[in-house]
């Protein structure tokens, strides 16, 4: 109904960026964050879910549910990003030990649960390797029914960051990610192509660290860790958290439906997100290799802008 606030289930990998998008989905009138669910990717799913307590602790958040997911892709090893994330995952910032604990189910329980009791269809987003969401799909189809959208971070049409063509989301589960593309509802995919171009101003990170109130400072102290290489002063990126601003204001995001299919082969290219850019069939369709490929609605351009502003007015509460 009109004027209700979206109810949203966030699949992480907290994560530096992972941990902006909690606080922003926590603190947005318009967002009703139902549960998180863990998975292996940016750290192992044991710190991932020590960090996402951490996280809505910090915050202020309600009773959440968070529940401990996956801990290795379906197929492949679990590799890390620690050389972008920290040991711990949270930029190494020495964070205390949350208070809160775990839900007692595991996360593809979890999320069957909270998707089929909303009385709204839900929105998912997962800002991580798609592990627990195609074990969801595959173990319990009937929960599409009630799932209005997904909004994933993941894939990139241009230049990957794992491969020079394949995103670490998609790159560290590719199975799991053409899983996803076939569950039958609306999907945004959220990439590289636009994750990279939202940056908080570096006087606007400093703000933040110098907040009085815990989620604020926290959210400073994670752009600070979030420092594009190519800037010489503290500004911070949002990463993942834009997924989340997208899901609240999708006036921002400039998206085409496109047909999107995941590179499962061994070699250099797999976990690329292939994206059929095309205005017509090529010579392949033509002699009869036609393969039917799911139709994505692929961000392509952003308000960055805009998205900083709601970022930051939604963190500090303006």
């Amino acid at each position: 109904m009109a004027g209700q606030p979206i109810p949203v289930i966030i699949d992480c990998d907290t994560g530096v960026d992972d941990a902006l998008a909690l606080l922003f989905a926590v603190r947005h009138p318009g967002l009703e964050l139902r549960a998180v669910s863990c998975v292996a990717g940016n750290t192992d799913v044991d710190q991932v879910v020590r960090n996402t307590l951490t996280v809505l602790e910090q915050a202020g958040a309600g009773d959440i549910p968070v529940a401990r997911g996956a801990e290795r892709p379906l197929i492949e090893p679990v590799r890390t990003a620690h050389h972008v994330h920290g040991r711990d995952g949270m930029g190494d910032l020495g964070l205390p030990a949350p208070r809160r604990t775990p839900a007692d189910v595991d996360a593809v329980t979890l999320l069957r649960r909270e998707i089929l009791a909303s009385d709204r269809p839900v929105t998912l987003v997962p800002t991580a390797p798609l592990t627990n969401i195609a074990l969801l799909l595959r173990t319990h189809p009937e929960v599409t029914r009630n799932i209005e959208r997904i909004v994933f971070m993941g894939g990139a049409v241009a230049t990957g960051n794992a491969t020079p063509v394949a995103e670490f989301n998609v790159w560290h589960d590719p199975e799991a990610a053409a899983i996803l593309l076939t569950a039958g509802v609306p999907i945004t995919m959220y990439g590289l192509d636009v994750f990279e171009r939202v940056i908080v101003p570096a006087a606007d990170v400093r703000r933040l660290r110098e907040s009085a109130e815990p989620g604020a400072r926290l959210a400073g102290r994670l752009l600070s860790h979030r420092t594009p290489a190519t800037y010489d002063d503290p500004s911070g990126g949002l990463g993942d958290a834009g997924a989340v601003c997208a899901v609240a204001d999708p006036a921002g995001l400039t998206t085409h439906r496109l047909p999107v299919e995941v590179n499962l082969a061994p070699g250099p290219a797999r976990g690329q997100t292939i994206v059929d850019r095309r205005p017509r069939p090529g010579e392949s369709e033509l002699h009869g290799e036609r393969r039917e490929q799911p139709l994505v609605d692929v961000a392509l351009d952003i308000d960055a802008e805009r998205y900083v502003k709601l970022y930051l007015a939604t963190v500090e509460g303006a």
